[in-house]
């Protein structure tokens, strides 16, 4: 189980803004779903997680990642909860080169049970209109680069005898995301039904910098933020003629 306490990090904007804008340039590529699970209301998807919160370390030191999960909205009581995280993205500094991770001096998400750079929460049962909030360890090595290393998630819960499954924009190759997100006219839209799951969370990210370049980073920070200003557009105001769950 997560530790069960709230983490003071940079400010959450910046740290998805970050997540989302390496997504823009990393196609991931997401296993085939063997199910399509039922889309849930857009209103919603905010709701479910929330307050994530990536840490800013320098290579060799720890920290923490933490998150909210619950239904504040009064969906339904929710069980068999599951939190998916994972680092699956890095932009690299000098050089602001984009690519998929590495395995060496990766940052190592760890819990009690699990060390890895992807890990599964099991987070058990929760009623209508309430919250847990935790967090998962980080560790970085001495010989980790400097960057931003994205995270994405995913939720998976059961409500009302119904399996749901919600994923942030990570999870999606590029062809996809941009299908499901645009209309023929260019407008803006979500279609959960061919994305295949219930709703969208959010990313965020894990920064390792050291003094002599902490200028530096503030500058891609900001420059990730414009970056992301379309995709940002495409997620908080989705049009409601919308197909899969959309209202």
């Amino acid at each position: 189980m997560a530790e069960h306490r709230r983490a003071s990090r940079r400010p959450i904007s910046i740290v998805v803004g970050v997540a989302v804008a390496l997504v823009v340039l990393v196609a991931p590529v997401r296993p085939v779903a063997a199910v399509s699970f039922p889309a849930l209301p857009i209103a919603f998807d905010r709701t479910f997680l929330s307050n994530l919160s990536g840490p800013d370390l320098t290579p060799g030191n720890s920290g923490s990642l933490a998150f909210e999960v619950g239904d504040p909205s009064g969906f339904s009581a929710m069980s068999s909860i599951v939190l998916t995280l994972d680092v699956y993205a890095f932009n690299a500094f000098p050089g602001n080169a984009t690519s998929t991770v590495a395995s060496a001096g990766t940052p190592l998400l760890v819990t009690p049970s699990a060390s890895a750079t992807a890990v599964n929460l099991s987070l058990g049962a929760l009623s209508p209109r309430t919250q847990e909030t935790g967090s998962v360890g980080v560790v970085t090595a001495t010989n980790t680069p400097a960057g931003t290393f994205a995270v994405r998630t995913a939720l998976s819960f059961v409500a009302n005898g119904t399996s749901y499954r919600l994923e942030s924009r990570g999870w999606f190759p590029t062809a996809l995301w941009d299908a499901a997100t645009t209309l023929p006219n260019g407008s803006a839209t979500l279609n959960l039904t061919m994305l295949g799951v219930s709703g969208v969370t959010a990313e965020t990210a894990i920064l390792v910098s050291s003094s002599s370049w902490d200028w530096a980073l503030a500058f891609i920070l900001g420059a990730s933020l414009l970056l992301v200003g379309a995709g940002a557009f495409v997620y908080f105001r989705r049009a409601s003629k919308s197909s899969g769950g959309v209202r």
